[in-house]
C-alpha cells in the first residue's frame, strides 16, 4: 500500500540503480536541484536500490522481458514513499509506467550517439572480416550486421566498467556503447569513432536523464520545475511515442531519434530484423507542436509498412 511522502522531515530522497553512470546521473540532479536553489533546510540523500537487470547478468535482457528490468524496484519505492523521486535513463523507461507515477522532468540532452570502441583499429569499417563485436544491445546487434555483416556479433552484458574490460582482456575485438554514458563518465578519450546518426540511429531517449516522480507530489514539482528542459522534453515526446506505437516492449530491433531545427521537429525511425537482413524506415518533419503525433504516426506507419508478421518473427 502506498504511504504519503513524508516531507516534513526536509529530506529529498532520490532513487537510482548502483552503477557508477547511474549515481553520476543521480549526482548530476542533486547538483542541479542545490544549483536551482532547492529549499536551504532540505537535505539531498541518494538511495542505491538494486534493480533485476543489475541482478542477472548472465542472460540477454530480452529473455527477462526487456524494458522496466532496470526500473521496476525503483518504482516500488517511489510509490510507497521511501524515495521521492527516481533518476533514470530516458532510454530503459518502458512507455506504461505504474499508476500514481510520470516522467516529470527531461534534463538537456546529451550527445545520443552510439560510440565504435576497439583498440586495434580506428574505425568500425576497418575491423578484418571476422572480429567479434560485443554488446547486449538487440538493435545495436541488428545494425552492426546489416552494416557489417562479415563481423561476428555476440551478447556482452555488464556496465561500462565491465564491457571496457572485457574488451581489454581480449574478450572480444570491439564493442559499441552509447557516448553520452563515456562523456558523463568522464571516459570520452575511450571512444574511437562516434558512430553516424543515419547509420546507426539511436534508441529512443538514448542520452537523456529523466525524473521520475509521483502524480500529485506538489512539493517534488516544484523543486524539480527548474530542472525541466524543453526541447529534450519535445524530442521525447516523440521518440516514446514512436516506441509506444511499435510495443517497445517486445523482441524487435528499433531505433528512434528526433531533433528540433528552428521550430521544425525532425523525426527518424526504423525497425529491422535481428539478422539485419530487412529494414523498415520512415523520417517525418513537423511542427514541434505536433511532436507525440509524429512519432505515434511515423511508429503506425512502420508497423503497417511492416506487417504483423515482421514483428511476429523475432517474439
Amino acid at each position: 500500500m502506498s504511504r504519503a511522502p513524508n516531507h516534513t522531515q526536509s529530506t529529498l530522497r532520490i532513487g537510482t540503480r548502483g552503477s557508477e553512470l547511474a549515481l553520476t546521473q543521480a549526482r548530476e540532479v542533486r547538483d542541479r536541484l542545490v544549483q536551482a536553489g532547492v529549499r536551504k533546510d532540505t537535505e539531498i540523500e541518494i538511495e542505491v536500490i538494486r534493480t533485476t537487470g543489475d541482478r542477472i547478468t548472465d542472460r540477454p535482457l530480452a529473455d527477462l522481458g526487456g524494458k522496466g528490468l532496470f526500473t521496476k524496484e525503483i518504482e516500488e519505492q517511489l510509490i510507497d514513499g521511501r524515495i521521492d523521486l527516481a533518476v533514470h535513463s530516458a532510454k530503459d523507461m518502458p512507455t506504461q509506467l505504474p499508476a500514481g507515477l510520470e516522467l516529470s522532468a527531461f534534463l538537456p540532452r546529451q550527445d545520443p550517439r552510439d560510440a565504435f570502441i576497439c583498440n586495434t583499429v580506428a574505425s568500425i569499417e576497418a575491423l578484418p572480416a571476422g572480429a567479434v563485436v560485443g554488446t547486449a544491445s538487440l538493435r545495436r546487434q541488428a545494425l552492426v550486421r546489416r552494416y557489417r555483416p562479415d563481423l561476428q556479433v555476440t551478447t556482452l552484458r555488464g556496465n561500462v566498467g565491465t564491457r571496457l574490460r572485457k574488451l581489454a582482456d581480449g574478450a572480444i575485438d570491439a564493442t559499441l556503447l552509447a557516448l553520452a554514458g563515456l562523456n558523463r563518465l568522464d571516459q570520452a578519450d575511450a571512444a574511437t569513432q562516434p558512430l553516424d546518426l543515419d547509420t546507426f540511429p539511436p534508441a529512443p531517449g538514448q542520452g537523456a536523464i529523466c525524473i521520475e516522480s509521483r502524480v500529485g507530489d506538489e512539493v517534488v514539482r516544484a523543486a524539480i520545475a527548474p530542472l525541466k528542459h524543453g526541447e529534450t522534453e519535445t524530442v521525447l515526446a516523440a521518440e516514446r511515442a514512436f516506441l509506444a506505437a511499435l510495443d517497445g516492449s517486445c523482441r524487435t530491433p528499433l531505433a528512434g531519434h528526433a531533433t528540433v531545427d528552428g521550430g521544425v521537429l525532425r523525426f527518424h525511425g526504423l525497425v529491422i530484423s535481428p539478422d539485419g537482413g530487412q529494414v523498415h524506415e520512415v523520417r517525418r518533419d513537423a511542427d514541434v507542436g505536433e511532436a507525440e503525433a509524429v512519432g505515434r504516426d511515423a511508429g503506425e506507419e512502420l508497423r503497417a509498412v511492416a506487417g504483423a508478421g515482421f514483428f511476429a518473427d523475432w517474439n
